[in-house]
């Protein structure tokens, strides 16, 4: 019996890595696959120089780029990451306006156009579009984020408080590519508002503190009438959550690791709390995990409480507690089209203002800057101004 249960242990750790390379190649064979075939080959019947070249280019393409993103991401080459994921946002963009193509096809097939007519007219379609739809998303992604209003009742909130400017920041991912002056157009902007709170709801950078310290230094003049506050996304935990909980606050914020503090005016008080973000107690970091009850310990029931936590899906938990609004980030609004469809299978919201429960709302921001690829399609980039209104 012992040596028949020996192998199982074995085929289980050969199937994992297995499994995760047949499914990567099934992946990046259609995300490059679809555009080659429809640019290169499907019924175009271009010179045969040009099919060898397209072919080539795709085929390097597809084989280069998990070695780009494992260099970048895995081992901090911020030239290797800037390409990979340059080339993920183009590739995403090529392969869904390839399949937009496809249907283009079936009408000219349908309207009796014959091939290499309709493969090249369809081939032209893809081309243009996705150009096109790739340069504007880049300026989008790269520009200064536009500030969209939202006015959010609470109905415990004191007359005092009545008209509290909150404006909100999230996932500035300060990254690879060198974003100082954009960091100072976004410290300009929220400053131009005049805010009685800025929040900021993790997910601050991709790297460490020492690789990002200049892009997060503009963060130090933002100023705020009462609070200053931020609590950790995600990737704060693949960097070095403490290390930025801890350079947050010598930049004059006030980290909410599972805390509160309590903002009064005209004789009315707000509690704005802060959980850590919902994949922290798997990293095995002491004290790190998402503790609503040490967040809350010690607060006034009786007053209202602005929740920040990074994720839309720690709702549940805000509601369970009695909070009147949480303020979150992390799905960049889908960031580009139509990936919101898939952020949408993983969390409750994607953007904007929503009710859970009798009492709880929840805003979830489209996000300041972006992940990865540097593209924006159909899902902008913001500053938020919440005016917050009594009853």
């Amino acid at each position: 019996m012992t040596t028949e249960a020996v192998p199982a242990p074995r085929r289980r750790s050969l199937l994992r890595p297995l499994t995760f390379g047949l499914t990567l190649t099934a992946v990046l064979a259609l995300l490059f696959g679809v555009p080659w075939w429809s640019l290169v080959v499907s019924g175009n019947a271009w010179p045969t120089p040009v099919v060898a070249v397209g072919t080539v280019l795709f085929a390097g393409a597809a084989v280069a780029f998990p070695v780009l993103m494992v260099f970048g991401h895995a081992r901090r080459n911020d030239l290797a990451a800037r390409i990979g994921d340059t080339m993920l946002g183009a590739i995403w963009i090529l392969f869904v306006w390839a399949l937009a193509g496809d249907v283009l096809r079936i009408v000219l097939l349908a309207s009796g156009v014959d091939d290499p007519v309709r493969s090249r007219v369809t081939a032209a379609f893809t081309a243009v579009v996705a150009v096109g739809i790739g340069l504007w998303g880049y300026r989008e992604a790269m520009r200064i984020p536009r500030v969209r209003r939202v006015t959010v009742t609470i109905p415990r909130l004191g007359a005092g408080l009545d008209g509290l400017r909150v404006v909100l920041l999230t996932d500035t991912h300060y990254g690879p590519i060198d974003r100082v002056r954009w960091s100072r157009g976004v410290t300009e902007a929220v400053n131009a508002l005049d805010p009685d709170i800025v929040a900021h709801t993790g997910d601050i950078a991709d790297g460490t503190v020492a690789q990002r310290t200049a892009q997060a230094a503009p963060l130090a003049d933002v100023r705020a009438r009462y609070a200053r506050v931020y609590v950790t996304g995600n990737h704060e935990y693949f960097g070095e959550a403490e290390g930025w909980l801890s350079h947050m606050q010598t930049l004059g914020w006030e980290p909410l690791h599972n805390r509160h503090v309590v903002v009064t005016r005209g004789g009315d008080s707000l509690v704005v709390a802060g959980v850590d973000d919902r994949t922290a107690a798997g990293t095995g970091l002491p004290g790190h995990r998402a503790d609503h009850e040490a967040a809350l310990a010690g607060a006034d029931p009786t007053l209202p409480i602005l929740l920040l936590a990074h994720q839309p899906k720690q709702i549940d938990a805000a509601v369970t507690h009695g909070v009147d609004l949480q303020l979150s980030g992390h799905t960049h609004g889908g960031q580009i089209w139509p990936f919101h469809w898939l952020v949408r299978l993983d969390q409750p919201v994607v953007q904007g203002l929503t009710r859970h429960g009798a009492r709880t709302q929840l805003f979830t921001s489209r996000g300041t800057g972006f992940w990865g690829p540097p593209f924006r399609v159909f899902a902008p980039s913001e500053i938020t101004e919440l005016t917050l209104r009594a009853a």
